[in-house]
C-alpha cells in the first residue's frame, strides 16, 4: 500500500482519536463512521505499523505519522466552518481526557435528542477537563481555528465562529462513562444539573426517564427529585 494513501480524513481522524486500549466499535462510534469502514482502514494502518491492533484494543505505535495528522486536520479546520458533526468529533483528537456537560449532557443522553439556548450560529460545547490540562486545550482548540471559555459561555457577538467551546476545569478528575462515542459526566450528575433548571430541561427529563428508568417525577408541575 503507497503510504501515499494513506492521506485520507477517515485514516486521520481513526489515529487522532485512537486512546489506548480502545475498540474499534468505540473509535468507529467517536469519530461517526461506520464499523466496517473503520475496521477496514485499522487494517490498512496496521499492515503500514501506524496503529497495532493486539489483544487488549487497538493503540497507536507511530506518533510521527500522528502529529503530521494533527497538523494537517488542523489546518483543514481552521481554513473552514466547523459543522455540528465536527464540534463533537475534535475533542477526541486532543488526547486528553474530558467529558461532556451542563446543556451537551442533557444532548449526549438524550442521543441528540435534546436542545436548549443553541442555534446554528451561537452553539457553545460544554466540556469538563481536567485543571492541569486548560492551557493544553486553549491552545489545541486555537489550532483548530476555534476559541474557548473558562466556565462561563460568551455572547455570541464577541466569539468568532459558530462553535465554541466552554472548559470546566475539574481538580478531582473526572467522573465519564460513554454514551453513542462521547464521554459524558454520569446520569445523576447530569440530572442533578438539569434539576437546578427544570423548566428547561423538563423534556430532557422527560426522554430521561422513561428510556433509563429513572424514577424523575417528569411533570411541569412536579418537584420530585432523583432516587
Amino acid at each position: 500500500m503507497a503510504m501515499t494513501e494513506l492521506m485520507d480524513p477517515t485514516a486521520a481522524k481513526i489515529v487522532l482519536a485512537t486512546q489506548r486500549g480502545d475498540s474499534i466499535r468505540r473509535v468507529a462510534t467517536k469519530i461517526g463512521v461506520s464499523y466496517s469502514w473503520v475496521y477496514d482502514w485499522i487494517e490498512r494502518l496496521e499492515d503500514t505499523a501506524i496503529i497495532a491492533n493486539t489483544d487488549n484494543g487497538i493503540q497507536v505505535v507511530d506518533h510521527e505519522i500522528r502529529q503530521c495528522y494533527d497538523e494537517m486536520m488542523a489546518t483543514l479546520y481552521s481554513r473552514d466552518s466547523i459543522s455540528q458533526e465536527d464540534a463533537y468529533v475534535i475533542p477526541h483528537f486532543a488526547g486528553m481526557e474530558f467529558a461532556y456537560t451542563e446543556i451537551d449532557a442533557a444532548y449526549v443522553w438524550t442521543h441528540g435528542g435534546y436542545q436548549i439556548a443553541r442555534s446554528h450560529d451561537d452553539y457553545p460545547v460544554f466540556i469538563e477537563v481536567h485543571d492541569r490540562d486548560v492551557e493544553r486545550w486553549i491552545a489545541f482548540f486555537e489550532r483548530y481555528g476555534v476559541e474557548t471559555t473558562i466556565n462561563e459561555r460568551p455572547d455570541a457577538s464577541v466569539v468568532d465562529g459558530n462553535f465554541h467551546y466552554v472548559l470546566y476545569p475539574q481538580t478531582d478528575g473526572i467522573d465519564a462513562e460513554w454514551v453513542d462515542g462521547n464521554p459524558v459526566i454520569p446520569l445523576d450528575d447530569a440530572v442533578q444539573q438539569m434539576m437546578e433548571n427544570r423548566p428547561a430541561y423538563e423534556p430532557a427529563l422527560e426522554i430521561i426517564a422513561e428510556e433509563y428508568d429513572v424514577d424523575i417525577d417528569a411533570s411541569h408541575h412536579g418537584t420530585a427529585g432523583v432516587e
